[in-house]
Formats: C-alpha cells, sequence, structure tokens
C-alpha cells in the first residue's frame, strides 16, 4: 500500500540517503560534461592556428578556461564536502549544499557551452555568427535546463501548464 500522500515508504535518513545517492549520480554526468569542455579548451593553445587569435578570441578563450576550472571545482565539491563530513549526522546539510553547487554547475556547463560555441564560431565563421550561435546556444540551454523543468515541476492542471487543454 502506499502512503497516503503519494510519496515512498522512507525514514527521513532513508529519503536523505536516497537523494544524496541521486545527487551523486548526477555529478557523474555533469563530472563528464566539465570533462570534456576543459580537455578541449586545454587542447586549443597547443594547436598552431592559436596564434592567429585576435585579442577578443584570446580573452574569451581565458575566460572560458577559467570558467571550466570554476565548473570543475564545483562538480568536486560535493564529494569533498562528503567526504570531509561523512558520519557527522549532517547528511540533510549535505544534500543542501550538494544541490546548491549542482545548481551552480549546470548554470556554470552552459555558459560554458555557450561560450565555446560562440569562440568556435567566431573563429570559423567570424564575430558576427559566433554571437548569434553564442547566443542561440544560450537560448537553447536555458531552456531545456532551467524552463523545462520548470514547466515540468507544475502541477498537472496548473494554468501555468502547456499541454492544459483549457488553457
Amino acid at each position: 500500500m502506499e502512503p497516503a500522500d503519494g510519496g515512498r515508504h522512507e525514514t527521513p535518513e532513508e529519503r536523505l540517503d536516497r537523494k544524496f545517492d541521486d545527487q551523486l549520480q548526477e555529478l557523474r554526468v555533469m563530472q563528464t560534461g566539465a570533462q570534456l569542455t576543459a580537455g578541449f579548451l586545454l587542447t586549443l593553445p597547443f594547436q598552431e592556428t592559436f596564434e592567429d587569435l585576435d585579442a577578443f578570441q584570446r580573452g574569451w578563450y581565458l575566460g572560458l578556461v577559467l570558467l571550466a576550472a570554476l565548473t570543475t571545482a564545483l562538480v568536486l565539491t560535493p564529494v569533498a564536502v562528503h567526504r570531509r563530513l561523512s558520519g557527522r549526522h549532517v547528511k540533510e546539510r549535505i544534500v543542501d549544499v550538494t544541490h546548491r553547487l549542482m545548481a551552480g554547475a549546470l548554470c556554470c556547463l552552459a555558459l560554458l557551452v555557450s561560450g565555446i560555441t560562440l569562440l568556435i564560431f567566431d573563429v570559423v565563421l567570424g564575430r558576427s555568427a559566433g554571437m548569434v550561435a553564442g547566443v542561440a546556444a544560450a537560448v537553447v540551454l536555458t531552456g531545456l535546463l532551467a524552463v523545462l523543468p520548470q514547466v515540468l515541476a507544475a502541477p498537472p492542471g496548473d494554468s501555468s501548464d502547456p499541454g492544459d487543454p483549457d488553457r
């Protein structure tokens, strides 16, 4: 029999353990994305054509490297926090902080992907194409990573539900 509120049969501790396990799985996915983007960025200065970049492109590149470092730090921090605080009965705080760090990491990853898109299009097709592609990537990523989850979180029948036929 399912609980009256439609939830799971679990203690508060079991719920926190499940939520943290879910977060660790999500962090594994984000870590891969962060590693791939950082790896791509780290290879660029060793290409012969890197010297052909103009001042804007070099500055943008260095900004992306800093953003990749920040993203990596945000993805790694929950693991360090958990390692340090494991067994201290502060799982609720760890889950809350991990949630916030992951939101920051997702935001940084979206900015990083948009920024890399801008840089590549700028180098290959020119500044205007780079700006258009970078903004387009940012809009799509905002829609997928921020707007879509918000829409899905709305209760069925809510006036903000785009699938609501009464809307």
